[in-house]
């Protein structure tokens, strides 16, 4: 039975049977970059073509992909060692994963490193954390000194070296250093337990882990070491757990119960030579589609999946900054996101644009309420990358800019990693800035880019994200697979992309990651996300997920990661205003009671293994769990029922439970 998805948008107070009455936020000023200018240029002089607006060119970047990423590799300044052989063989199957610019030798990390200047690269600033900067010139000379460490401990090309910390310089050093041998760069969110991070690692078999002690965050002292611990001792491939010293006192406290564990200063001390010189970093040359990041599904159905990207995802940096050309070396950007967010590896990407990037430990608007407008005017922020929840926090805290907050510089706020909702359009124009470019964009782990974004040239109106990106070939489905405009469906990606991924680690045959995002939609990568186009300004909104993924507080995990603490199921509610909360069902035993005791246990339990983010909002009892005949959790089902949504009972083997599931209280969100 198909979704009613219209009824469903209505209940949440979305009307999206008046299309024509969307509401313009800004306005284009007829203003575009001078790259954009000249890559425009170039693809119509060379390719005898002209582009009247934006979905011209749109339109020939996904007929021509050859020649538009071939356009974009000369254009943007890649640096390589051997050219490619072919941008990409389209007749491969978008399921076989395609290798993009195949016989190309190229290092990632020598790209983000190819400024050397005196221009500043990184500003380091935190809840209880010294303001640090560091120059490009810096940067390459930090990163030479940690590849030096790397080589001289014995890693080499196809190592993993994983990251367990907060927003700090030091991953970047790391990540770079790891990645110029050839190495691999995994991580995990700072704010998860032990057991999550041991479930995502052990899948990989890391040598090296980099590490903090402790950490502050939104006020609360995190601290590590414990959990450190518990990973060093259980994760048997480690050979080496480096552990940053927060603070200059932090050098006394005892690590010897930490397997393997040193600080850091101690390890970088193999990068000297005896002379006291560091030895010249050597870029390793490898192709494209060597493994750069692995990142993490939310875990839907098991351990989360291990997902496999190579220089894609600078590439798509690399596009932008021809396309959007944004980001100039006169541009600043803050980033609150830590290592194990794929918005961290996209950030690090920025290094290649030569903007000066600015990472803040900890939540930028504890300190004071007007702390992180004080942020953007001391660094003259151009470009603010928030989130929804922050976005929200901000307005019902009021945490407003002042007068004396000038904003001068701030010309463009992007929002994504969630639902971005009309409320924080009205907030961000009302109350920030009404002369500034808002917008979201729309990106996921495993697109390792933006696939929906906002251009110069074209209108935003409110709750929606204004264009696909150039290059970027996207459909909105129904359940039958047909493409739909002005109704509800699935977003999926029609055409190869570079920042794609690679594949699942340890999926040797592709079967897994072929069941994962093609068995749904064969031949078409499905995202998992629900939209909708607007079929007059063409934009489109983005809602919930079509899946078992739940993305509570904007921490995206799957509901198996819940399950082993207790029978239960896990499922998405969401409010009228489009935020969504874990809501958990529990199956109790027989002569066990279900009462206020149990539900903070299971709640401190999960938030110390997992995350604060986990922890579900809403518990409540169930006196069993609905399978269908092959014993799989009707999850969806349950979600339809909880969002008043239609659902189908008939594959449902114990549905006299299902009365459970009825009447559950709405999300007043």
């Amino acid at each position: 039975m198909a979704i009613d998805f219209i009824g469903f948008l209505a209940k949440m107070n979305l009307d999206y049977s008046k299309f024509e009455n969307a509401q313009m936020m800004w306005k284009p000023t007829g203003e575009v970059s001078e790259n954009r200018k000249r890559f425009v240029k170039l693809i119509e002089d060379k390719y005898n073509v002209k582009f009247g607006d934006y979905w011209d060119f749109h339109k020939w970047s996904v007929d021509n992909l050859e020649q538009f990423w071939a356009e974009i590799w000369n254009f943007s300044g890649i640096i390589y060692s051997e050219k490619y052989k072919k941008v990409i063989d389209l007749s491969v199957p978008m399921n076989e994963s395609p290798r993009w610019f195949e016989g190309a030798k190229l290092n990632f990390a020598e790209n983000l490193l190819r400024y050397k200047d005196d221009h500043t690269g990184l500003v380091t600033a935190g809840e209880d954390k010294e303001t640090k900067s560091a120059t490009y010139a810096e940067i390459n000379e930090h990163v030479k000194l940690y590849a030096a460490a790397f080589r001289k401990f014995g890693l080499k090309k196809g190592d993993i070296v994983t990251c367990f910390m907060s927003n700090r310089e030091e991953p970047v050093y790391a990540m770079l250093a790891a990645v110029s041998i050839g190495a691999i760069w995994s991580g995990a969110l700072p704010l998860i337990g032990a057991e999550a991070v041991l479930n995502r690692f052990k899948q990989i078999n890391p040598r090296i882990l980099l590490t903090v002690d402790r950490f502050r965050n939104n006020g609360s002292e995190v601290e590590m070491l414990q959990k450190i611990k518990t990973i060093a001792e259980e994760l048997k491939s480690l050979e080496k757990v480096i552990i940053v010293p927060s603070k200059e006192e932090s050098k006394l406290k005892d690590i010897s119960g930490i397997r393997n564990s040193c600080f850091l200063d101690e390890f970088l001390q193999l990068g000297f030579e005896k002379d006291g010189s560091v030895p010249p970093i050597v870029f390793e040359q490898v192709s494209v589609s060597h493994p750069v990041f692995i990142s993490y599904t939310s875990g839907t159905t098991g351990l989360p999946k291990a997902i496999i990207h190579g220089s894609g995802a600078f590439l798509a940096t690399a596009k932008d900054s021809c396309v959007y050309g944004n980001r100039t070396r006169e541009g600043t950007l803050l980033s609150i996101s830590p290592v194990g967010w794929a918005s961290w590896n996209i950030f690090t990407t920025f290094l290649f644009t030569g903007v000066k990037c600015i990472l803040f430990e900890g939540v930028p608007y504890y300190l004071s309420p007007t702390y992180l407008w004080d942020l953007v005017d001391e660094f003259k922020l151009t470009e603010l990358v928030s989130t929804p929840s922050v976005l929200d926090e901000l307005e019902k805290r009021g945490y407003f800019p002042k007068e004396k907050h000038s904003l001068e510089s701030l010309k463009v706020v992007i929002c994504g990693s969630s639902v971005v909702k009309p409320n924080n359009y009205d907030f961000v124009y009302n109350k920030i800035k009404k002369e500034i470019m808002f917008g979201s964009a729309y990106g996921s782990t495993e697109l390792m880019g933006s696939g929906l974004v906002f251009d110069r040239s074209l209108p935003i109106y409110r709750g929606e994200i204004a264009c696909p990106s150039i290059g970027i070939n996207l459909e909105c489905l129904d359940d039958s697979g047909k493409p739909v405009v002005g109704e509800p469906g699935e977003l999926v990606i029609k055409k190869p992309t570079p920042s794609l991924p690679l594949g699942l680690w340890g999926d040797k045959d592709g079967s897994l990651f072929r069941k994962t995002y093609f068995s749904k939609y064969p031949g078409k990568f499905a995202l998992g996300d629900l939209a909708v186009i607007n079929p007059i300004t063409k934009g489109i909104t983005i809602f919930c997920r079509s899946d078992e993924t739940l993305k509570p507080k904007t921490v995206r995990f799957g509901s198996s990661e819940i399950y082993k603490y207790c029978d239960s199921l896990c499922v998405a509610q969401y409010g009228q205003n489009q935020n969504e909360r874990a809501v958990l069902f529990v199956k109790m035993k027989a002569g066990f009671p279900f009462n206020e005791e149990l539900i903070k246990k299971i709640q401190q339990h999960v938030e110390i293994e997992l995350s604060s983010g986990h922890v579900p909002e809403l518990i409540l009892e169930t006196t069993d769990i609905p399978y269908n005949i092959t014993g799989k959790k009707m999850e969806i089902l349950v979600k339809k029922m909880i969002n008043n949504m239609p659902y189908n009972t008939d594959i449902v083997v114990n549905q006299a439970c299902l009365k459970n599931f009825q009447n559950i209280p709405p999300y007043e969100d």
